[in-house]
This record gives structure tokens, sequence and C-alpha cells, in this order.
């Protein structure tokens, strides 16, 4: 695989992932060609991106990073003629995926990355389709909205090429973003597993009526979720530990973490536990809507993304 320089990207599937993906490339001083079957595809793009925009702008700009730089077609070959990269943004759907890699292959020249933003299907399965290059098929899944959280994981399928995981990391980390590399391909990759753990164990002590729905989100992000915005968790431990570090953490915790561990719930999220639950985040959602939770989420996200540019900054 030749290193190209990646100046032009592809963004296949413009809802929600892709438009997010296509304003964080335009801000990195990149060109966007995008292309979706929708109908409405081109406005409701065009309409995330202006609205994103001013977000990127506070975070700061690339060079010759511009609006100006995307254009938007229903033609898939139209698209794909003058990419350097490929960030695929489809239906979740084995065949669908299947279907369209089959035609990337054969379009795209061999030495242009196809990354899926894939959040649960294995590049295994979507590369089988592949007949001519499927080395250069990877996951790249991001974390929404890509515009504004770093974190994209990176795994390669069966037949991926490390030179092709190598590049996407190198693109992806380019772009100010946090890669994590995956060597073995799990379900849901790692974050979404690890949210998946989290939940279950929220839904369970709201089943159980141990705490209400506002206060066990109270519990996480006034608590725990502050530290995890600075540090992950094995870090965390290591600090737990006092000057011991995580040597004395574990000679102090291991035993009743892991008698906590035997006792966590597996909750079923039947149709009364999903009411309960329903119930609790409409009290706690109170008059607010999406719209307005999303600018809340996304204003104190920018605010600590700004403290952590600083920090990582200082001498």
């Amino acid at each position: 695989m030749s290193n190209r320089p990646i100046r032009r990207i592809a963004i296949i599937g413009t809802g929600v992932i892709g438009a997010s993906w296509s304003a964080l490339f335009l801000a990195k001083g990149l060109e966007v060609i995008a292309t979706d079957v929708a109908p409405d595809a081109e406005a409701k793009l065009k309409g995330f991106v202006d609205a994103a925009w001013p977000a990127l702008e506070r975070l700061g700009l690339a060079p010759g990073a511009s609006k100006k730089r995307m254009t938007f077609t229903k033609d898939l070959p139209a698209a794909l003629r003058i990419a350097d990269y490929v960030q695929e943004n489809g239906p979740e759907r084995i065949d669908f995926k299947k279907t369209l890699y089959r035609q990337l292959d054969e379009l795209l020249p061999a030495d242009v990355i196809i990354a899926s933003s894939s959040s649960g299907l294995t590049m295994s399965t979507i590369q089988a389709a592949c007949e001519v290059h499927p080395e250069r098929c990877v996951i790249g899944h991001p974390f929404n909205p890509p515009h504004l959280v770093p974190l994209v994981e990176i795994v390669g399928g069966a037949k991926t090429s490390e030179a092709t995981i190598q590049r996407a990391i190198d693109f992806y980390s380019g772009l100010g973003k946090q890669a994590v590399r995956l060597h073995k391909e799990v379900p849901g990759h790692v974050a979404n597993r690890l949210q998946a753990a989290l939940a279950r164990e929220v839904y369970y002590l709201v089943a159980e009526e141990v705490v209400s729905v506002a206060d066990v989100d109270k519990a996480l992000c006034w608590g725990p979720g502050l530290r995890w915005g600075i540090m992950g968790q094995v870090l965390l431990n290591h600090l737990g530990g006092g000057p011991g570090g995580i040597e004395h953490f574990f000679e102090q915790f291991t035993g009743p973490l892991t008698a906590w561990w035997k006792v966590l719930g597996a909750p079923e999220l039947t149709p009364a536990v999903q009411n309960k639950l329903i119930a609790g985040l409409r009290e706690e959602v109170g008059s607010r809507s999406i719209a307005e939770l999303e600018a809340e989420r996304d204003e104190v996200l920018l605010a600590l993304l700004e403290a952590r540019r600083k920090f990582e900054k200082a001498p």
C-alpha cells in the first residue's frame, strides 16, 4: 500500500455519524465528497455542518478549513473517483455492507483505505465480500458526536493488513483523534462494551428500586464520571492506591471489588422495566427538548476539551 497523501475524503452515508465526520474533516482542512441516496440528505448534511461549525471554530480550525470544500452527489462512483480515503457510515445490516463493500472494492484504487464506522459488525464479516483488495478494509469506529468526541476505535478483520491499520491510526491521530487499537475483534468493540456493562448495572439498580433514574444519573456524572473525563479506570486505580500505587490498590481492594462483581445485576429489559426507566427519565428531563439537552452536553464537552487542551499544552 502506498502512502498517498490523504486530502479528499469520501463520506458514504450522511446520517448523524456521517455528517459529524464531514464537519470534522472540513474543520481539519480536508475536502469532503459526500454521498447518500436519501431524498433530503444534502440539505440535512449542510444544516448539520452549519450548526457544528461554531463549536469547531472554538476548538480551532486548520489552515484552509472551509465549509465550501464539501460537495454532495447521489452518484457513488462519482464520489469515489477522486477519494484518497473512504469513511463509510451505512446502515448496520450485513447484507447492505457486503453489497456496498463489493462495489467499493471494485471501484477504488488499491491504495485507498475503506474505513467503516460500524459499531457492531466485524470487519472480517464485511470484508468477506471483497475479492480484490480486502486488506485495505478496516473499522474506524467513532464515538458520537465524532466532530467533538476524540475517540476512534481501530480494528482490522482477518484479511486486513498491518499497513492499513497503522495508516488509519496515523491518519486519525493526525486529525487530533485519540485512536485506540483493538488486537482482536469483539462485538461492540471496547467503548460500547464498557457502556453496556455500566448500563446493565444502572438498569438493575433502577429495576430493583435501589435508586431513581435521576439519582443514578447524578451518581454517575457527579462522581466517577467527572474523574473518567480526566483519566481512565486503571490509571484512577493507580491513584486510588495512594503512594503505593496500583500494587497497594490491589492489596487493599481486590477482596471487596471481586465480592461486588459476584452480586452485580443482570436485569431483563421487560416492558415493565423499560416503562420504569422511561418514566424516571421523563421526570429527570422535565420540559427540556432533545435539542436543548444536546446543546447542554456539547457546551460542557467543549469546556472539558478546552480545559484538557490547556493542560496538555502547559509546560
